[in-house]
């Protein structure tokens, strides 16, 4: 009997009928016939059965705009559901490849090839490593919560149908569910009514962590185990591999609704979460372990443990006793239940931090082993003891971050009305000041007191303040590192140092409760990066920090910013020029670095498929500690779904497994120099007239008229404003709608753009296809590189991005489309070239799904561009255009 009884074309064959006819229900037949209408000229023309789109055009444009409304909700809640079916696909394809052995990203492959290597490497490798998932609150989410809940309702049902052998009657009533929840789909409102606050992002971070991760880590540790235990001749304990962190309710940059008061109720709404969570893994356990205590022996630590809790807890310990006589285990159960309710109360028991819990879940897995029952360890308390290590009290530790100018102004207006002119000193002066302020006893400055400070000043020294309160009571580690933007000098970081040390969060040289992170992300700072970090490597009072914190250095790269500032290509060679530089530098000062990658959801801001880019990084790099952001839709796509995550996780750990042995065994990787040499001359052509086209007179213009910026700024997508500082400028604009504009309009130039243009002068130059074949072949850099700018070329429809451009001024679109034109045509040409093959994609899946997934975008496409083309648009065309951006980002599953 097979694993499953569906297919893919089945569901989204029976989801499409099923959602036409709850359309014709809830509207009629002839609106119903229109969007069959729309839906046919649209296939007819990819098919190559229409000469033009001139039909699908008129049948659009000649609707009502309620009629229109109703269009662009069909499309959308269309591609909502075969989302779906193509999340079950991947589903079936992970059983399947689990089912017929071991996978080549997965779990038991990265163990075989550490077996196969050294078993004391082995155990220094899995000593190293430790990923760091990092969820930000970034506004590229276009689906509300609400929907996406409706959703995951219809998704379980598919499951059901696919992996459950039911009877008539059963898949009959599963169906009727799915009905009955796409009818409330479609009558539910796609688009938001109001701006979601930072409370609703952290809220939709937090149900990841608390609805999937929470219990999938507990199987991936159970899966590396079982491999070790294949692999390996000798017992390996496996240390913590994972730590998930947010910036959710904590991340300032940019965002004025960011408060203290956010941060608190996210901290404490989390360490609620975690502890609810925990009792009932408590009260499961209690059903498991009913051992008669006079027929076992507990053992000397757990009866000691056991007496310490009756003393601490004895109306607890008499209630325990009375429900639970002769089974030990269970009034322990009910003891640490009780603990756990009261780290939230005022009485006291409560346990002070979760090494405390975690000793007693250790106490109770020692006795078990020692009354011979390995299998219930084995099976009920190491997941247990795994979510515990993972999760803490705090579920994921927040970040913070600001824009490194609101530091600067702060101290420098408070150390004014102190006499102390901070503003007009040189670098060098401000290194000094901060360092002997640092160093001193004696504080310098008062973080309560703001009165006679603006209010941007006082909201930086609040923050410290609370910093200090919030580790008190939620412990250090539930927020203890401090991310800085757009960090140029070596002031900038030993300002946030000096501002924790007078909240008192550090205390030099013994204790520092803050990991500070400069995150570089213009041309100046990666270029400068062994000024600033070696700088304070050899910096006395940074030094001292860097020694409390274990001499562990975290650096971010900022992707986003770097790839808006000197286009895609130029800005992947300085990450990776740079990375290794990093590297170089940490290790010349005896630093173990971590690298913490920016990464967002589409091409242009770092992605595309994790465990590919981990293996891709420079091995000077991979020190086995790895952090990374997880962005907007990304996060739905790669964690909504527990099977889904589960397999994430799993090619993140085989990627980092192998990438460190690769580090180790081979600390440089082999780069020829003639390779650096194509690269340097490829990514100063690319920059160059990257620079070049963003500077030319009118491109802000034609952006602004060729695609849909003007609607996504005012989408409710996110609690923070789309730009800086209102300007419209590229500069000013943040990352995320500049890339999501050219998304929807399907010129995704920031995933290509210049591309070709390096390339052709590395080939003028005297260069050739066949080394740029063989860097592709032997270099996973260049090869990712060009694989992930060729999926951003596969998304870009010249086409489609033709209508969007005809809205522009005549001479605009005459002097921006053309260029534009040439260069993907260009790049196509040469990337099919040097990767040897047919077509952009190198996974058949992709391009059979952009088949198929084309022609129901189309119609959204059309209804955008004539809707934007309006001078004044109604009201209810206004609510139909946003619902186009919605559908358009659901059709390509990425919005930027």
């Amino acid at each position: 009997m097979g694993l499953h009884n569906r297919s893919v074309s089945r569901d989204v064959r029976e989801l499409g009928t099923l959602l036409g006819d709850i359309l014709e229900d809830q509207t009629s037949a002839e609106t119903f016939d229109t969007v069959e209408s729309c839906r046919r000229a649209a296939i007819d023309y990819r098919n190559g059965d229409l000469e033009s789109r001139t039909p699908l055009v008129d049948d659009l444009t000649g609707l009502s705009t309620d009629d229109q409304r109703v269009v662009a909700r069909a499309f959308t809640t269309y591609f909502e559901l075969i989302n779906l079916a193509e999340e079950r696909e991947r589903i079936r394809t992970v059983r399947t490849a689990a089912q017929e052995g071991p996978v080549e990203d997965g779990i038991e492959a990265a163990v075989a090839e550490l077996a196969a290597a050294d078993e004391e490497l082995g155990r220094d490798i899995l000593d190293d490593v430790l990923i760091e998932p990092t969820f930000t609150a970034h506004p590229t989410e276009a689906r509300r919560k609400t929907v996406k809940s409706k959703l995951r309702t219809i998704a379980t049902a598919l499951e059901t149908l696919d992996e459950r052998t039911l009877t008539d009657d059963e898949r009959d009533r599963v169906w009727r569910e799915i009905e009955a929840e796409v009818t409330s789909l479609w009558q539910t409102p796609q688009v938001r009514n109001r701006q979601p606050e930072p409370e609703d992002e952290a809220r939709n971070v937090q149900w990841y962590l608390e609805n999937t991760l929470f219990d999938v880590v507990g199987d991936v540790y159970d899966a590396l185990d079982d491999a070790i235990e294949a692999e390996f001749p000798e017992e390996i304990d496996v240390p913590k591999l994972f730590e998930f962190r947010s910036w959710a309710g904590s991340d300032r940059d940019g965002n004025p609704y960011v408060t203290p008061s956010v941060t608190d109720a996210t901290l404490r709404r989390q360490r609620s979460v975690v502890l609810d969570r925990y009792r009932e893994q408590l009260e499961r356990l209690a059903g498991v372990l009913s051992q008669d205590g006079s027929r076992i022996d507990v053992g000397e630590t757990f009866r000691s443990s056991l007496e310490a809790d009756r003393d601490r807890l004895p109306d607890s310990a008499r209630t325990a006793a009375e429900r639970y006589p002769n089974e030990p285990y269970r009034q322990k159960l009910k003891l640490m239940h009780e603990r756990l309710r009261r780290v939230d109360d005022v009485r006291p028991g409560g346990y002070a931090d979760a090494e405390e819990f975690l000793a007693d879940v250790e106490t109770i897995a020692e006795s078990l082993r020692t009354a011979g029952a390995d299998s219930i360890v084995e099976t009920h308390i190491e997941p247990l003891r795994r979510r515990i290590e993972t999760f803490g009290f705090s579920l994921a530790s927040l970040d913070l971050r600001d824009h490194r100018r609101k530091h600067t102004d702060a101290i420098a207006e408070a150390l004014e009305s102190n006499g102390i002119d901070y503003r007009d000193r040189s670098e060098t002066e401000r290194v000094e000041f901060l360092t002997d302020a640092i160093l001193q006893d004696d504080p310098v400055l008062d973080l309560g007191r703001t009165e006679s400070l603006s209010a941007a000043a006082a909201r930086v020294f609040t923050r410290f303040d609370r910093l200090a309160d919030w580790q008190d009571e939620y412990g250090t580690q539930a927020i203890d590192t401090y991310c800085i933007s757009m960090t140029e000098e070596p002031s900038h970081v030993l300002e946030v140092l000096f501002l924790a040390d007078q909240a008192g969060v550090i205390s030099l040289p013994d204790h520092s409760g803050l990991d500070v992170v400069p995150l570089l992300e213009t041309e100046s700072a990666l270029s400068g990066a062994r000024r600033i970090m070696g700088t304070l490597f050899e910096n006395e009072a940074y030094a001292q920090a860097l020694d409390a914190r274990g001499r562990t250095q975290e650096i971010m790269l900022g992707y986003s910013d770097s790839n808006k500032e000197n286009g895609f290509l130029a800005a992947n060679w300085s990450l990776y020029r740079n990375q290794r530089r990093l590297g170089d530098i940490c290790a010349d000062h005896d630093v173990t670095m971590r690298l913490f990658h920016g990464r967002g959801g589409s091409i242009s801001r770092g992605g595309g498929p994790m465990n590919e880019a981990l293996l891709a990084l420079p091995n000077a790099t991979v020190t086995g500690q790895v952090k990374f952001t997880e962005q907007g839709e990304a996060i739905a796509e790669k964690y909504a779904n527990p099977r889904i995550a589960e397999r994430n996780i799993e090619q993140m750990l085989n990627a980092q497994l192998r990438a460190r042995k690769q580090a180790i065994e081979r600390p440089t990787e082999p780069v020829r120099e003639e390779w650096i040499d194509a690269m340097e001359t490829m990514a100063d052509a690319a920059r160059a007239e990257y620079r070049d086209l963003l500077e030319s007179e009118g491109f802000v213009r034609y952006f602004e008229q060729a695609t849909p910026i003007t609607v996504i700024e005012d989408l409710d997508l996110g609690s923070r404003p789309a730009s800086r500082s209102g300007e419209r400028t590229v500069e000013d604009l943040r990352a995320i709608p500049w890339v999501f504009s050219w998304t929807q309009s399907r010129c995704i130039l920031p995933g290509w753009y210049a591309l070709a243009t390096g390339i052709d002068a590395y080939l003028e130059d005297g260069g050739s296809v066949e080394t740029l074949q063989e860097m592709y072949d032997e270099w996973p850099f260049f090869r990712t590189t060009l694989d992930n700018a060729a999926l951003a070329l596969a998304r870009t429809d010249p086409e489609i991005a033709t209508r969007y451009a005809e809205m522009a001024d005549a001479d605009l679109r005459d002097r921006f489309l053309p260029r534009l034109t040439t260069e993907y045509d260009r790049a196509t040409e040469l990337i099919t070239e040097i990767g040897r093959r047919e077509t952009l994609y190198t996974r058949e899946w992709l391009g059979e799904s952009l088949e198929l997934r084309n022609p129901y975008v189309d119609p959204l496409h059309v209804l955008q561009v004539h809707l934007l083309d309006q001078d004044d648009r109604t009201d209810i065309e206004e609510r139909t255009l946003r619902l186009t951006v919605k559908g358009i980002a659901a059709g390509m599953k990425n919005t930027g």
